[in-house]
């Protein structure tokens, strides 16, 4: 059976600076200095914070902000770094 988690994404063309998703879940977002949200890290949700993921995509003004469903699968995938090639 495989485990799904979360993970958000802010569309920053579509962000417009009203931080409502920071001030729901400061630990799933981050602002710059002109006060633009962004996901911390790569947007992974931890279980206890689903609720508050759906809360900042319910309160964002611009709907800026999606909630995709990521399989074990893919978080590996992308936990794992690139390969570089050998240089001769």
């Amino acid at each position: 059976m495989t485990h799904a988690s979360y993970r958000v994404h802010v569309d920053p063309d579509k962000c417009q600076g009203h931080n409502r998703c920071y001030s729901v879940s400061p630990e799933l977002f981050d602002l710059d200095d002109l006060g633009m949200s962004s996901e911390v890290g790569a947007g992974l949700v931890p279980a206890d914070l689903i609720g508050r993921a759906r809360l900042a995509v319910a309160n964002c003004p611009e709907q800026a902000i999606s909630l995709t469903e990521a399989t074990e699968a893919t978080e590996a995938a992308e936990a794992v770094p690139a390969r570089a090639e050998a240089q001769p």
